[in-house]
């Protein structure tokens, strides 16, 4: 069964859609992808729907959930999908190139994994898993302050090459201390994080008590005896903390501390006299992300930043706010050239990816997807849900005779046409 599953051929003759022959000869890496699909869950909403049986609710439901009502949320991902390309098919074309360019690396797909808080409290090890996911595949991954791995194991896993995400600490001591280990490690990107001036409004996560580690209701106890694999894998790989943080972190820190600590070590309002510091000391790329507005993304440019991440956070943070998408074509037609312009929030499949591109983002970062991935599949999903991603892009780009991804704007629909 498992040998039918990943079967090159079979996938060819019944998916030449997901994977037609002579891309197969073309790229490098299709003999990792054609192994790490998994043809029973051909799509994220496959994975998603995995991942909700294999993991506790209260976990499940951290991932899945936005804030307030989740009208943004769904928002994010139904106005991406309004966008419209358009087909070439007489033209000439022999072949799409997925590999991008960005901050002077060349990757190998347009697309990179987000950073997510408590992802080892999802499943075990989901850092690590999705990093060498990443490395593998020659994506970028990001790293975030407030997930359960270390700068340090992340950037051995990824030979130096992942990202950082920088939750803004309140202390000018942590914050040097954090950047310096971000740089020791060679990271290439620091991302500071300006959309979370406060903690999201999410009434799943209050009910469900959610912390780190979260507190044991007997719902929650009963939730986790209903997953025995996740409970296993869980005791097998000990209770998952905030590694980059430890530390900063008193020790013996119990639960009813954490949330104290949390909101004294972290002051998320970022400012023009915060960031200044950062670009001083910081010798690589630096990146502002949850860029949801025509005039931050301004303030990035002029204070000389080398790109923004227009996000609204997934729509966690605030409902009543702008999808994404929408918030970058505002921006790009304004900041395209100025500065590098990236989107995440609301991608879940390739053509999303090929959507947003075509919409003027230059690089796209997906959190949720991934993490679905390896709820989903463990070890495995981040490289099946990559393989994914990548042939269902591939398969839009040869569809409307896209030949590189920075073409992609070139094949939108123009309402005003």
């Amino acid at each position: 069964m498992f040998g039918q599953r990943n079967d090159p051929a079979r996938i060819n003759s019944h998916s030449l859609v997901l994977w037609p022959a002579h891309v197969k000869s073309e790229k490098r890496d299709n003999s990792m992808d054609i192994n790490s699909f998994d043809s029973r869950y051909p799509s994220v909403d496959d994975l998603r729907a995995k991942a909700k049986k294999r993991v506790p609710r209260f976990a499940f439901e951290y991932l899945d959930g936005g804030c307030n009502e989740d009208v943004n949320l769904h928002r994010n991902t139904s106005d991406i999908r309004e966008v419209e390309l358009v087909p070439e098919y007489l033209t000439e074309h022999k072949h799409s190139e997925l590999k991008t360019e960005l901050f002077g690396h060349t990757y190998d797909a347009p697309f990179g994994i987000a950073p997510v808080g408590l992802q080892g409290l999802m499943w075990p090890k989901a850092p690590e898993i999705l990093a060498k996911a990443a490395f593998d595949h020659n994506i970028p991954f990001c790293l975030s302050t407030v997930t359960t791995s270390s700068i340090e194991t992340i950037a051995k896993i990824t030979e130096g090459r992942a990202w950082f995400q920088l939750y803004h600490p309140a202390e000018d001591k942590v914050r040097d201390d954090i950047i310096n280990r971000a740089k020791a490690a060679e990271c290439p990107v620091l991302v500071i994080l300006c959309d979370v001036p406060t903690f999201g409004f999410r009434p799943r996560d209050i009910r469900n008590g959610l912390a780190m580690p979260p507190k044991m209701t007997l719902a929650n106890i009963i939730q986790i005896m209903g997953k025995p694999n996740w409970a296993i894998q869980t005791l097998i790989n000990g209770q998952p903390n905030f590694e980059t943080l430890k530390p900063y972190m008193p020790k013996n820190l119990n639960l009813a501390q954490l949330g104290k600590f949390m909101d004294q070590t972290f002051s998320g309002r970022l400012n023009e006299e915060k960031i200044k510091p950062i670009r001083d000391m910081w010798p690589g790329k630096l990146v502002l992300k949850g860029v949801a507005s025509l005039k931050d993304a301004q303030a990035a440019i002029d204070l000389g930043l080398d790109g923004i991440i227009v996000s609204n956070h997934g729509g966690r943070q605030l409902d009543a706010g702008q999808s994404s998408i929408h918030a970058l074509q505002s921006i790009v037609s304004e900041c395209k050239g100025k500065i590098k312009i990236m989107m995440d929030s609301g991608m879940r499949s390739g053509p999303d990816i090929a959507r947003t591109l075509a919409s003027g983002a230059e690089f796209a970062f997906m959190g949720r997807a991934f993490m679905y991935g390896v709820t989903a599949l463990g070890p495995k999903g981040g490289n099946h849900t990559i393989a994914i991603l990548k042939r269902q892009l591939q398969q839009v780009m040869e569809q409307i005779c896209c030949k590189k991804t920075e073409d992609f704007p070139n094949h939108i629909l123009r309402q005003d046409a």
